[in-house]
Order: C-alpha cells, then structure tokens, then sequence
C-alpha cells in the first residue's frame, strides 16, 4: 500500500513516514524538497506524478501563521490541491490532521484548519479528519518564540500528545476505511500550559522569568477553560489509539538534555 504524506518533512509528517516503514506501507513525501509544490497553482505542481498509484493520503502540511488570511490561504489552496489531484490519481482515502478546539476558540490560525475541513468534507474522496491536542513540543515552541529573560506564556489548558503517538493514530485510520470525524485525539494528563513551561525550564536548566498572560475576551476565556480538551465522545475510550499514554514529564526525560534544546523541531499548531 502507497501512502502519500503531504509534509512529509515535518515534525509529525517524519514520524508518519517512520511509522508507515514499521508497518510495512510504502511512504511517498510530497514536499518541496521532493519536487511538489502543494500550494501553486493549477492544481500543486508536481502533484500528479507524486500520487501516481498512491491508495491514501495524509495531510500534516502547516504554515506558520498567526494571520487568519494567511491561513486560510494555505489551508485551501493545498486542501483543493490535493483533492483534485488525488481524485485524478484514484486515491481511495485522505486523511487530514487537525486540532482539537478549532471550533471553540478563535484564533487566526485555527480558521484556516476550519476551512481546511470544510474543503474536506465538501470534497470528492472519501475521508477522515483527526483533531489533535496540542503536542509536548508546544511548551517549547512557546519558550522559543521570544528570546530573553522573560519568557510570556498565555493561559491555556490543554491534554498534550506525544507527536509520534499523533504519527501512530494517523496511519492506523489512514491504511484503514474512512470514518468521518474521528474521536479527538489527547494524551492522558490535563496541564496548565505556565507550568509546562516552568518544568521545560527546570529540564534545561535555565533561568528565566516565566509571565503568564491571558488572551482578552473570548479567546482567553476558552483557552483557560475547557476549548482546547478533547470532546467526549461516546464510545471514544474505546477507540484505539484514542488517548496517548506517553505524560508531559515522561517526554521531557527523553528529548530534553540539561542545557540544550529537545531532540524535535517544535511544530505550529496555534494557541
């Protein structure tokens, strides 16, 4: 089985390709650096040839954004591409990763993930759409973004996931029948994303004044609240894969070394 991985060079995208190698599936990366450009016009260019005798596709494509424009921008035009292209080619399955909370809390990035699943639902193939939590890498992404001796982190609670258990989630549904939405996916402990911060900290053994901010208006309120949890789905628990096992500090122990920066490349994913 041939499955393409749009962002195949990502943080996730690279544990989607390793996953689908351990399962015995045929990995194929649609990137730039691999002659396919998602985003161009006339349908993504090199598009076609990439997906030739490809049977599923999974998106994790991302752009870094805080603009709504710029989101939707990219969210739709690469949705529409590789639709369009997939359909030509036969693919049988496209599977999208998205986040948990997209619909509760408004943010600009997150209205292009929305518009990403409209384009989804409205399109030709069969599919399916993953909301993820945020992942580990998050509090790190957070840390970096400003320099410094302070370091501002916005409220937020959330259920981070391990990356590569999203990578696992994603190709058991992909090498699997369409299921619509599937349960959210969200790792096993509730955090407050200030004190995932600190910890990170405290893991790489440097010292800087940790602000946390709340987000104005509604925003804020959903973030601090329950808007970024996983939706308790019926039956969800009994889904596998549906909840992480790997902790936040079980993370930290394996890819933060004192003094240093984790193992992975933090990814986008709003908040």
């Amino acid at each position: 089985m041939r499955v393409a991985v749009a962002g195949g060079t990502g943080l996730v995208g690279r544990y989607v390709v390793e996953e689908l190698v351990a399962a015995g599936r045929e990995p194929v990366v649609l990137s730039r650096s691999r002659g396919v450009d998602l985003v161009s016009g006339g349908g993504g260019a090199g598009l076609d040839a990439a997906l030739d005798g490809v049977d599923a596709v999974v998106d994790v494509s991302n752009v870094t954004t805080t603009s709504a424009r710029k989101s939707v921008a990219f969210f739709d035009a690469v949705g529409r591409n590789l639709l369009e292209a997939g359909e030509r080619a036969g693919v049988r399955h496209h599977v999208v990763l998205s986040i948990v909370g997209i619909d509760r809390v408004g943010l600009g990035y997150y209205r292009g993930k929305l518009r990403q699943e409209s384009v989804v639902k409205d399109g030709p193939l069969p599919w399916t759409v993953l909301r993820a939590t945020q992942f580990h890498e998050f509090a790190e992404q957070t840390l970096d973004r400003v320099p410094g001796p302070f370091a501002v982190v916005p409220r937020m609670r959330t259920q981070p996931i391990a990356a590569r258990e999203v990578a696992r989630q994603l190709v058991r549904l992909a090498t699997g029948p369409a299921q619509g939405m599937a349960p959210d996916l969200a790792g096993p402990r509730v955090e407050q994303l200030v004190d995932m911060v600190r910890r990170l900290l405290r893991a790489r053994g440097e010292r800087r004044l940790v602000v946390p901010v709340r987000m104005p208006g509604a925003v804020g309120a959903a973030m601090t609240g329950d808007g970024q949890l996983p939706v308790a789905d019926a039956g969800a628990a009994d889904v596998p894969g549906a909840r992480g096992s790997e902790t936040f500090d079980e993370w930290l122990a394996r890819h933060v070394v004192r003094g240093g920066r984790s193992s992975g490349r933090p990814s986008v994913r709003g908040g």
